[in-house]
């Protein structure tokens, strides 16, 4: 059953409860040995109504009219009601043995008898808070499985194939839009795109030339063998490849792996300047996409020391005293 809760909603404060952080929980998840993906049944519908607010979900059928006892979906702050009531009620098991997007729990382990054991401590919470799970869309012990778009297991992290061939195979306007969702995974994007880019600005009247399709066709291309990123390993510093150019800015966080003779990649981030910032003078914009990257990165660099491979070195020209 569908209502319309928009005034209602308009009407409630907004909760700000924070949902993890998508590439966070991803990376968390990741280069385990064995894993199981859980979904709840109707799990919004297993959080209960306090009494003074059930009158507020009325709604009126053919039949009479009626309030919901259970949270109903489409309520502004349902998704960050029942993600404080999984943190409440599994803080002690996330980022340890589990990770819980909203109605998303993954179980995670490096051996299979410890994943057993994982779950048997899953399943006994769920059953004191009475919590059901759906079992059609459970998946127990596998070695990889898809997590909000991504495919992960011991090696790293993958995009969705399934995700990889929708995007490849929508019109121009509509790929670009969703090819930021996989932005993670593409090196120099923002500059591969520029073409195809300015071609959707408002009152351009350039047309698709071979320029653009190149550039289409080098995505497209790019995707069909898309790199496999890693998490940061703890206790390694990272290194932050910088490419600065006239109108937009690159690059790659990485880190090396225990041979410490090889890279791997973590993740990979580009930005188009502003008409203003491409102004700027190439130390300019070398700080100014510095700024940017540190403050996207931040949940990687708050715990490693980063090394900056860049052309222009930011702090050797502005160390320098005036003339």
């Amino acid at each position: 059953m569908c209502v319309d809760y928009r005034d209602l909603n308009r009407a409630s404060p907004k909760d700000n409860f924070p949902l993890p952080h998508i590439d966070v929980l991803v990376d968390n998840t990741t280069q385990h040995a064995f894993f199981s993906f859980m979904d709840r049944f109707s799990g919004y519908n297993q959080i209960m109504m306090l009494p003074e607010d059930k009158k507020k979900t009325t709604f009126i059928a053919l039949w009479g009219t009626f309030c919901y006892k259970v949270m109903p979906f489409g309520l502004k702050n349902a998704r960050a009601t029942y993600q404080r009531a999984m943190v409440t009620l599994f803080h002690d098991m996330m980022h340890k043995e589990i990770e819980v997007y909203v109605d998303d729990m993954i179980a995670k382990s490096k051996m299979l008898e410890q994943h057993i054991e994982d779950l048997r401590k899953l399943f006994l919470r769920l059953r004191k808070y009475k919590l059901w799970l759906n079992p059609a869309k459970c998946t127990f012990g596998v070695k990889t499985g898809k997590l909000l778009g991504f495919v992960v297991n011991e090696d790293g992290i993958k995009v969705d194939p399934d995700k990889v061939k929708a995007i490849r195979e929508m019109p121009v306007r509509g790929f670009l839009g969703r090819i930021n969702f996989i932005s993670r995974f593409i090196s120099q994007l923002t500059a591969t795109y520029s073409p195809i880019f300015k071609l959707l600005r408002k009152k351009q009247r350039k047309e698709w030339d071979t320029e653009c399709q190149k550039a289409f066709e080098k995505i497209k291309h790019y995707l069909e063998n898309p790199p496999v990123l890693v998490p940061p390993t703890p206790g390694r510093s990272l290194i932050l490849y910088l490419t600065v150019l006239e109108e937009s800015m690159g690059c790659m966080l990485g880190q090396q792996d225990a041979t410490r003779r090889k890279e791997q990649a973590i993740y990979y981030l580009s930005k188009k300047f502003t008409e203003c910032e491409a102004r700027y003078s190439a130390l300019e914009r070398t700080c100014c996409a510095l700024v940017w990257v540190t403050k996207r990165l931040r949940p990687y660099m708050l715990s490693h020391t980063t090394w900056l491979v860049a052309k222009n070195d930011p702090s050797s020209t502005s160390s320098k005293s005036p003339p």
